[in-house]
């Protein structure tokens, strides 16, 4: 099986090849280190170093407090972290600068893995959530490289989506030394697809040990102060297409009964920012761009947000949050951004990536489930009349938060043992 896939992987080599160029064409920086890809670049001389893999900006934010920790724990260990996408790699940089070594991790073909981790040589590895690489995987267990994979999830779609391919992915996660799951339906799918009973369990969400810098909320009142303090504000977050114009015939609605309010619309994703923008303006909002306007002024129904790793300062300027991938089945993105932030929450009917989470923030009464773009104009009305049920739901997350804390330190822990080769006890 790992044959089969491994000669796949190396016959699709011109499709990576040409969807790599297609990238680069969006982002130039990307283009310029493509050779990263295959494990080909310049490192500094390291051993022993702390490795950690981030796919993309969600899991860089939720990964930011556990790489903090393991600095502080192996603080003389060179810490490099890995992500797949260029938004990712901009979010490592702008967070950490110099202080961790960053590189795109290679493809999954043998020959790329080995060059990379030659380079890198490190004493473990702290994989985020739901990246499974069978050749990386199998070629760091054959070198005794220890594999923590933290924060994992697996959706029911994910699990069937492996299909023919489940026993090679059994065999990769068996590699794993341990496997930390988000929650206990995490956890069943997670041994359904093949992990060690003995070396899995339940350590809870990274993403609830989220800080939030003074710094955060100070950048989000002073937005607020240019956009006006009086005017009702909501935020429509990491939406996806099929999803924008749902959020501008809820945003109708508000304007209707809130004639001077302000959407701030977020695209998750890059190639989205143009599409949306037209919208905007063919249906006939006011409307301002964050790449060429700045900001929002007194007058400004929409404000598009066409920038990456701003988004949590537009939580903070927010009255309320809608999270996208919700509406469309995408399954949702991170709700505890804004519930940190004491925002209270939006959602559509399809969370299924997140729903140990939303469960807990709905059934707390900080989280609203709405159908569709009715029932969201008519949730975003109510809650703008209604400070007192807005500041109940804000408190109602933050106390979620507060009460599932903890992950960081049971992983520092996990990781810990591991390295020391001894059992793991959480």
């Amino acid at each position: 099986m790992r044959l089969l896939y491994t000669l796949t992987m190396y016959l699709m080599t011109p499709v990576i090849l040409y969807r790599l160029a297609a990238r680069g064409l969006r982002y130039r920086r990307y283009l310029s280190r493509w050779r990263e890809r295959f494990g080909f670049f310049q490192a500094p001389e390291m051993h022993d170093s702390s490795w950690v893999h981030a796919v993309s900006v969600g899991e860089v934010n939720a990964a930011v407090p556990l790489i903090e920790a393991l600095m502080l724990k192996y603080p003389d260990a060179p810490m490099v972290v890995t992500t797949v996408t260029p938004t990712g790699s901009e979010r490592v940089q702008k967070l950490f600068g110099d202080r961790v070594f960053h590189v795109y991790l290679p493809y999954d073909l043998p020959a790329s893995v080995k060059r990379f981790l030659n380079r890198i040589r490190p004493r473990f590895a702290v994989i985020m959530e739901t990246e499974i690489w069978p050749n990386l995987f199998i070629t760091c267990r054959e070198r005794g490289i220890p594999i923590v994979v933290t924060n994992a999830r697996l959706s029911e779609r994910s699990l069937k989506g492996y299909g023919p391919v489940r026993p090679l992915a059994r065999r990769a996660i068996r590699c794993a030394n341990f496997v930390a799951a988000q929650s206990p339906l995490d956890a069943e799918r997670l041994r359904t697809l093949g992990a060690a009973v003995t070396r899995l369990a339940v350590i809870g969400n990274l993403k609830f040990d989220m800080p939030v810098p003074a710094s955060l909320v100070a950048n989000g009142t002073a937005l607020r102060d240019s956009w006006g303090t009086r005017r009702p504000v909501w935020i429509a977050a990491s939406t996806h297409e099929g999803e924008e114009l749902p959020v501008l015939k809820a945003h109708s609605a508000v304007l209707q009964r809130f004639p001077d309010a302000l959407l701030v619309l977020v695209p998750r994703h890059p190639e989205r920012f143009r599409p949306v923008l037209g919208a905007c303006r063919a249906l006939g909002f006011s409307t301002r761009v964050r790449s060429e306007d700045g900001t929002a002024d007194d007058r400004c129904q929409c404000f598009v947000v066409d920038t990456m790793g701003e988004l949590l300062q537009f939580y903070a300027a927010s009255d309320i949050a809608f999270v996208g991938g919700s509406l469309e089945p995408i399954g949702g993105h991170n709700l505890l951004e804004p519930a940190a932030l004491g925002k209270p929450v939006i959602v559509g009917p399809h969370t299924f990536n997140t729903e140990e989470v939303a469960a807990k923030l709905i059934d707390a009464k900080a989280v609203l489930r709405v159908a569709d773009e009715v029932e969201l104009g008519a949730a975003l009305i109510r809650l703008f009349t209604r400070e007192q049920e807005r500041s109940a739901m804000g408190q109602a997350a933050q106390h979620v938060l507060e009460r599932e804390r903890g992950a960081v330190a049971r992983t520092v822990q996990i990781v810990e043992q591991v390295v020391a080769g001894q059992p793991v006890t959480v």
